[in-house]
């Protein structure tokens, strides 16, 4: 029997890690139960933290955690997935095609930065989505210091003032002064549609948020968007042109586009329905997870978002579930009451709030070395050990918070 999982972030680790641990508990071997992971690499990217300076240094190794774990690592992307057939064709890193089946699949191919039909944004937008973007971005502001300091040079305008927006445009400040120097005039802009910063935080954590803002010097334009870019900066909805030569993009994201392969129903994000299972309802065989999937997280009307916090949780109960059918033992449904906000606010801090309505927990100095904690330790891929990678992987404990 193969359990094929697609996808190295963090649901996809957590598949392998959490099917690996259920296939130990029960004896069986990696004969009876193959377990195989298809990415580009073997390489976690950590990508909540591509806002912050040297992104190039933002991963983490896997393979020795797979191979510690018995999980088949196989280098290639997937290109096709046929769920009638069982099978998935993945393009290998020499260009050559290959078919593999599968017994039960797990999608946790993740998500995709949403780049609208706007005018000039393909060719002058920068984004911190990937990590050859967030590398493309820091090349670009180390360059800035090359440059004449005028034509809005010392200007960053960020669009989406979301989470992502928020991190990027909080770290900015910090980052232009040691590139630019400390007495450069530099400016920050998010550009944000809603009538407010971080629409879906609620009062109490916003006004945390907007006075971190106003002290980091972060400007804002709200109830706008971008209409068009070019060389010379961005021109807004409302008419205004903000002199800049760099535009950060941070407006949204999609699930990747193979889920659009399987033939079940989707969100407006692009993500697959699943039950409580996380299986995908009418295409036997096929779990989704992480940013590929719609999950409900509790009987309350709360749904997982496209987050770290998420993924994790919902990669170990998918994993777990996949290898139970195989192994012929009841699955677990998959839930997450638990839920919290540590956003990075830059040199102003961090903000922490728990529970879907955002309760304020910590702010400042206190909720930044939370932040950096979960950044640097909590995140991270287990050690490759093999009792220990195993034992993260419990999904009633992953992310409990």
């Amino acid at each position: 029997m193969r359990l094929l999982i697609i996808g190295a972030g963090f649901a996809g680790m957590y598949a392998a890690l959490s099917a690996a641990r259920l296939r130990d508990i029960k004896g069986a071997s990696p004969d009876d139960l193959e377990l195989a992971l298809i990415a580009p690499e073997p390489t976690l990217v950590v990508r909540p933290r591509l806002y912050e300076p040297k992104p190039e240094t933002l991963t983490a190794p896997l393979l020795d955690v797979l191979e510690a774990i018995d999980v088949h690592y196989i280098q290639g992307s997937a290109e096709t997935v046929n769920t009638e057939a069982r099978t998935v064709q993945i393009t290998t890193a020499n260009g050559t095609k290959k078919t593999l089946s599968y017994d039960r699949l797990v999608v946790a191919t993740g998500s995709r930065l949403f780049r609208p039909n706007i005018p000039g944004l393909a060719e002058h937008g920068f984004s911190v989505d990937s990590l050859d973007d967030a590398i493309t971005l820091d090349k670009h502001l180390h360059g800035l210091a090359d440059r004449p300091a005028a034509n809005g040079r010392d200007t960053v305008v960020v669009a989406g003032g979301g989470f992502t927006g928020i991190e990027a445009a909080t770290e900015l400040p910090a980052r232009l002064r040691k590139i630019l120097g400390k007495d450069s005039t530099t400016r920050v802009i998010i550009v944000e549609r809603n009538s407010a910063i971080a629409p879906d935080m609620g009062e109490g954590a916003r006004s945390v948020i907007e006075d971190a803002l106003r002290r980091l010097g972060v400007e804002t334009r709200l109830g706008a968007g971008v209409a068009s870019l070019d060389k010379s900066g961005v021109t807004l909805s409302t008419g205004e042109h903000i002199e800049t030569g760099t535009v950060v993009w941070a407006a949204g994201i999609r699930a990747a586009p193979l889920t659009a392969q399987i033939p079940a129903e989707r969100d407006n994000f692009g993500r697959l329905l699943v039950d409580r299972h996380l299986r995908v309802p009418g295409i036997a065989g096929v779990f989704a997870t992480g940013d590929a999937a719609r999950a409900a997280c509790d009987d309350d009307g709360n749904y997982a978002l496209m987050s770290c916090q998420h993924a994790t949780r919902m990669g170990a109960f998918a994993g777990n579930n996949a290898a139970a059918e195989l192994l012929g033992i009841p699955t677990r449904p998959y839930h997450q009451k638990a839920y919290v906000t540590c956003l990075d606010l830059g040199e102003a801090g961090a903000l922490f709030t728990r529970g879907w309505e955002r309760t304020v927990e910590m702010v400042g100095d206190v909720a930044k070395k939370t932040k950096q904690e979960i950044n640097t330790v909590w995140i991270y891929p287990p050690k490759a050990a093999r009792a220990a990678a195993l034992a993260s992987a419990d999904p009633e404990r992953v992310t409990d918070l």
